[in-house]
């Protein structure tokens, strides 16, 4: 088994470099995606949805939300070109957009998923996991 993990270990150790950059890139390009269909402002769908929910103001944080989809995406991907602390701090705030978005997302609209338990099963948990890794590691 040891000499199998060794392989494995050579075979891998190129790709090591970029790993991080395979959920960076996978995140943001989902946001930004989640994002475009929201566009123009303010999103017809989200707003009215937001309406039936009585969230005061709906078109305002209709519009944020799918600003903060946008303006997240692109920050986790253009977050870890920038070496310095700056880009730490990027990725930082972008991953935790994330994360109160999905967190949004899970109290408004998936609700029910929690009790059938269909949370696992879906997109929306992965994304507000990797917002949850890249607030907490940064871009160390």
């Amino acid at each position: 088994m040891n000499k199998f993990s060794n392989f494995l270990d050579r075979v891998s150790s190129p790709f090591i470099s970029i790993s991080n950059w395979l959920l960076r890139l996978s995140l943001g390009m989902a946001f930004i995606l989640h994002s475009y269909g929201k566009f123009p402002l303010p999103p017809e769908r989200l707003t009215s949805g937001f309406e039936f929910w009585s969230i005061p103001f709906p078109e305002v944080i209709s519009s944020l939300v799918a600003l903060g989809e946008l303006i997240s995406g692109i920050g986790i991907i253009v977050g870890g070109f920038i070496s310095s602390s700056l880009g730490n701090v990027i990725t930082r705030l972008s991953g935790g957009a994330m994360v109160v978005i999905m967190i949004g997302a899970f109290s408004l609209v998936h609700r029910d998923w929690f009790v059938s338990g269909k949370i696992f099963t879906t997109e929306q948990f992965f994304l507000f996991v990797l917002g949850l890794f890249f607030m907490i590691k940064g871009n160390k």
